[in-house]
């Protein structure tokens, strides 16, 4: 059994690790990496979920071809410093043969709109979800998410920032929820201005990358722009009734470091959120090593199959 098990999160394995090495290398504006695939699936490229000041952003969608039921939704938020990176790579399709639902979505970039318009777009796939939950067969009341680095920073501030007016911006589909029922974040930075700080102080090229990629989110420096800062970490919105958390970090992690995870965990169990923090010794900002694979798994079993 479990050598069936290694076979089984294999594939999970290698596919991890190319959508997070993947989305660290920048692409040139017009490149579009080479789509997710998985057997057994049914695949709908470029659904659109939203147009806003003349973009068009959209979604690619994964289900079994066989399935009971109304389905379980995972949506997958890619990487990429929130200035690149496409939905194309999803390791999140793994989970298809495990009877969900996967959206991986597109979002709009820092190089063309500042914040809040991602986690504007985040929230805007979430109500189109529900609002097409009956023709794609899906569950609405069963949605989790899953992003890296950037993507699980917004991964995170979708799940605590659940009702925050000024997030949720406006176009169509209002009047369905944009609230999510887990949140599974890996390698997410949770507090911007610390995020910014802390890289000032630091040397090397990780930090200044760091320091660039928050700038270029909040619309300028934070010590010109900390009140954008703030609203963008998705610490600052942590409340009781937030979905359950899985925070997976690397020790070692030289572009967000792991002192992020720590905090947002703790802030989030002192509030009583379910909370699992896992650090991967010996790890920096890549993908995530083969104690977790099943761990995630098991962590959207127990709150999106209930």
């Amino acid at each position: 059994m479990l050598e069936l098990m290694r076979q089984r999160y294999a594939w999970l394995a290698v596919t991890l690790a190319a959508a997070v090495l993947g989305g660290q290398t920048a692409q040139p504006v017009m490149a579009r990496r080479r789509p997710a695939e998985v057997a057994n699936a049914a695949v709908q490229r470029d659904l659109v979920y939203k147009r806003v000041n003349g973009e068009v952003l959209a979604l690619d969608f994964y289900s079994p071809e066989k399935f009971p039921g109304p389905l379980p939704v995972i949506i997958w938020i890619h990487g990429g410093g929130w200035s690149r990176g496409r939905k194309e790579r999803c390791p999140a399709v793994a989970l298809v043969d495990d009877g969900y639902a996967v959206a991986s979505i597109d979002y709009r970039l820092s190089r063309t709109a500042p914040f809040p318009a991602q986690i504007e777009d985040c929230k805007a796939a979430v109500r189109w979800i529900r609002a097409n939950a009956s023709k794609y067969n899906l569950d609405p009341d069963h949605i989790g998410v899953w992003g890296h680095s950037a993507g699980g920073h917004l991964a995170a501030l979708l799940g605590t920032s659940g009702g925050v007016r000024e997030l949720e911006g406006d176009g169509d589909n209002m009047s369905y929820s944009s609230r999510v029922q887990a949140v599974c974040d890996v390698a997410g930075p949770s507090d911007l201005v610390r995020l910014y700080q802390d890289a000032s102080r630091s040397s090397g090229d990780k930090s200044g990358k760091a320091m660039s990629a928050v700038a270029a989110l909040v619309g300028g420096s934070v010590e010109q722009n900390q009140t954008n800062a703030i609203a963008a970490s998705p610490i600052r919105y942590i409340s009781k009734d937030d979905p359950p958390f899985l925070i997976i970090h690397g020790e070692n992690d030289p572009t967000v470091p792991v002192t992020q995870a720590e905090s947002f965990a703790a802030a989030l169990k002192a509030a009583g959120v379910e909370t699992t923090l896992e650090i991967e010794p010996a790890r920096g900002h890549g993908a995530v090593g083969p104690k977790f694979r099943l761990t995630i798994k098991t962590f959207f079993d127990k709150y999106l199959k209930k």
